[in-house]
């Protein structure tokens, strides 16, 4: 199922990546430039020197990089990079009522601030007084076929799972989307390794009530496909 469709990307070779937002790639052409990474943590295993990758081009004026950096091969695989395009490609998706384990709904709003601690979720669902919240993560760090999330320590994550459990109620549903960036992994489990306090709050989640998706995708330089769940391996 394409769920995203891409412009004509470029294609090239990672040269560098630094400060967290910028990437220099080498083009076909030979010449060097320097794309915007969106993807601002440790990358782990996605930024290898010298990988393929696929850049996008922006005309706009107010942008301080004309390029930024969407995908990288990974062994044959290709990876998304760009995380801003989780939420685009799961708006549409609720849009078009693409994921029926989110029924019925009849209403959705992106970007609500909500809880105790001050947070923002990515969406809410609404149908009639019922309401459910849906938090994304971008998923790209694996083991073989196995997706993991995180790939370090995160307590901003770890206050979206205690604000998703916080709101549980009679007419409050919570969501928690692993949006798995490639098609190589079938199972997906808490990146334990990296931050086990994340795991702890991920299993009590789901003891508390909270949904868990972990949403396999297949990335190609043309579209994303969305390809289904993944075994949930707690």
């Amino acid at each position: 199922m394409i769920v995203h469709t891409f412009p004509p990307l470029l294609l090239g070779k990672l040269v560098k990546r630094y400060k967290r937002f910028f990437a220099d790639i080498e083009l076909e052409s030979g010449e060097i430039i320097t794309a915007h990474c969106a993807n601002t943590g440790p990358m782990t295993s996605v930024s290898e020197l010298g990988s393929a990758v696929y850049v996008s081009q922006n005309s706009d004026p107010k942008r301080k990089l004309k390029y930024s950096w969407e995908m990288i091969q990974v062994d044959r695989t290709w990876v998304g990079i760009n995380t801003s395009l989780p939420n685009r490609v799961i708006g549409y998706m609720l849009k078009h009522h693409l994921l029926p384990e989110l029924e019925p709904y009849q209403t959705f709003q992106p970007e609500v601030a909500y809880g105790v601690e001050k947070s923002r979720i990515d969406f809410v669902l609404q149908n009639d007084d019922f309401k459910t919240f849906v938090e994304i993560k971008n998923t790209t760090w694996h083991r073989g076929n196995l997706a993991l999330f995180p790939d370090t320590v995160t307590t901003r994550g770890q206050k979206h799972i205690r604000e998703l459990i916080s709101i549980l109620s009679s007419n409050t549903n919570s969501v928690l989307i692993y949006f798995i960036n490639r098609s190589d992994c079938d199972k997906f489990a808490p990146g334990d390794d990296a931050d086990p306090e994340y795991g702890r709050l991920l299993r009590r989640s789901i003891e508390a009530g909270v949904k868990i998706l972990p949403c396999r995708f297949h990335v190609t330089p043309e579209q994303i496909d969305y390809l289904g769940l993944a075994e949930l391996e707690i």
